[in-house]
């Protein structure tokens, strides 16, 4: 895959879209709804970081976490778009899919003093769908030498930006949430829905390619 601006946008486009950290502005106000100003400030600072690192980590590591497992690429990435796809249909919803935030997780997490980590920044936010993205956007530029560190580099910057955008959104959550209300916040879901629904055939299409050429003909 050739690196480019257009496909560095899509790159970013894609994780913003699975991470919804708008969307996230409700869960983290109920969560949060007990802490002081400066403690929903560290929180929101916190699971930024955590995101980041988890991404990362994902970026640096996922190709050798598939081959110790023995999983083929193209494999992942039918899988991941499967994943992906169920996370737009409930976006489209407008609801958490269980994917990244299951009920009982959520009563568990009312009981947390710290939310940042967990559940916030993962499953929440850096959940299965994002870490399965990473992955994906890294193999898929790929490279050798020093077009692979360029390559490494482009990810970085588009996940180190999601997480500063994250991090926005979650300093301003109680704002966002008194200007946009249920009602807007459900519209912009249901728009990053539709981007990853489009991202998520994407993945399918390519992998199914790759496995069966011969679909083609």
């Amino acid at each position: 895959m050739e690196l480019s601006l257009p496909y560095f946008i899509k790159m970013v486009a894609g994780l913003m879209s699975i991470i919804n950290p708008l969307g996230s502005v409700p869960i983290f106000l109920g969560l949060s709804s007990d802490m002081t100003e400066p403690e929903r400030n560290r929180s929101a600072r916190m699971a930024a970081i955590a995101v980041a690192i988890i991404l990362t980590v994902s970026a640096l590591c996922g190709k050798e976490i598939l081959e110790f497992f023995g999983i083929g690429l193209d494999s992942f990435r039918i899988g991941g778009g499967i994943l992906i796809m169920l996370m737009a249909i409930s976006m489209l919803h407008a609801k958490t899919t269980h994917i990244k935030h299951t009920p009982e997780e959520a009563e568990e997490a009312t009981e947390k003093e710290d939310i940042s980590i967990v559940p916030l920044a993962m499953p929440l936010l850096a959940g299965p769908g994002a870490i399965s993205t990473v992955i994906l956007y890294t193999n898929d530029i790929g490279g050798h030498g020093s077009f692979k560190l360029v390559s490494f580099t482009a990810v970085e910057t588009a996940i180190l930006t999601v997480s500063l955008s994250t991090w926005l959104f979650l300093r301003l959550a109680v704002p966002i949430g008194d200007r946009l209300g249920t009602t807007g916040i459900n519209v912009a879901s249901r728009i990053m829905g539709l981007i990853l629904t489009a991202i998520a055939v994407e993945f399918i299409a390519t992998g199914m390619k790759n496995m069966f050429p011969g679909l083609l003909h």
